[in-house]
């Protein structure tokens, strides 16, 4: 089993954040086991040929859901990366996928309708273009974001729609060539965040500041709804591909993390 110690502490500077190892996805197995120190990050192509065990692992709700996108490519996209979740999770809990029941709290986060079944696992799913990422721990929040990042979408209007009042002052003083990477890894940062509390989009982006400068590590600086969340919570900065960004936010202080290629 490939692991690797790739958090970051509260306290960590930006200097020794700089030593920490190289990530590497290897191909994960088909009977993972996960212990509670760790997080497993799986990552899965969505431009994957489509075959009869995808086919097999969506639901009826996933197969419903998928017929509301309007374009096929949205659409596809949407299935390659719910079977590919459920694959993963069928693989933990040594059960064929379609099996699974998953269900969303009313904020949209999914889990385990059957908390016996689950073995106290815990997830989280996020994906852009042609890249999505899950996240799996055991009795731990866990929330990922990942972003293909577009130039085009980048300005500082966005940004003071989207990120607290100090972020935007960071990201303004920010130089015009690392905008773009600044922005989506405090976007990412930010998504990771609220998916990991459960509370999505419900939860007021202006009341919680993460970091914003270029270079500096991942990590939740203030929270003006609960001061305690900023020692709750350990960011990582995940690199997958060049043009995306990405992010985990995970509950405790995980020792481990394993990057598994799907």
């Amino acid at each position: 089993m490939q692991t690797t110690s790739l958090f970051y502490s509260s306290n960590r500077s930006a200097a020794g954040a700089a030593l920490a190892p190289e990530q590497t996805w290897k191909r994960g197995p088909a009977e993972p086991v996960i212990w509670q120190n760790e997080v497993h990050m799986w990552r899965a192509r969505l431009d994957a040929p489509w075959s009869w065990s995808f086919d097999e692992a969506l639901s009826l709700e996933d197969r419903a859901r998928a017929d509301r996108f309007r374009f096929e490519s949205d659409r596809r996209r949407f299935c390659v990366a719910r079977a590919s979740l459920r694959l993963i999770l069928g693989r933990y809990l040594k059960t064929k996928p379609g099996r699974l029941q998953l269900d969303t709290t009313e904020y949209g986060k999914p889990y385990f309708a059957d908390a016996k079944m689950s073995q106290g696992l815990r997830f989280n799913l996020s994906h852009s273009h042609q890249l999505a990422l899950i996240a799996i721990t055991r009795d731990r929040e866990v929330g990922v974001d990942i972003e293909y990042m577009r130039s085009d979408f980048v300005t500082d209007e966005v940004a003071t729609h989207f990120f607290s009042r100090s972020e935007v002052e960071e990201f303004c003083a920010v130089p015009a060539e690392q905008k773009t990477q600044s922005f989506f890894n405090t976007w990412t940062r930010k998504e990771a965040y609220i998916k990991a509390r459960g509370e999505g989009l419900y939860c007021p982006l202006d009341q919680f500041d993460v970091t914003v400068a270029p270079g500096e590590p991942p990590r939740l600086l203030n929270s003006r709804v609960d001061s305690g969340e900023v020692s709750r919570w350990v960011f990582k900065e995940l690199h997958t591909e060049p043009g995306y960004a990405a992010t985990l936010a995970v509950e405790g202080n995980p020792s481990k993390m394993v990057l598994w290629e799907f």
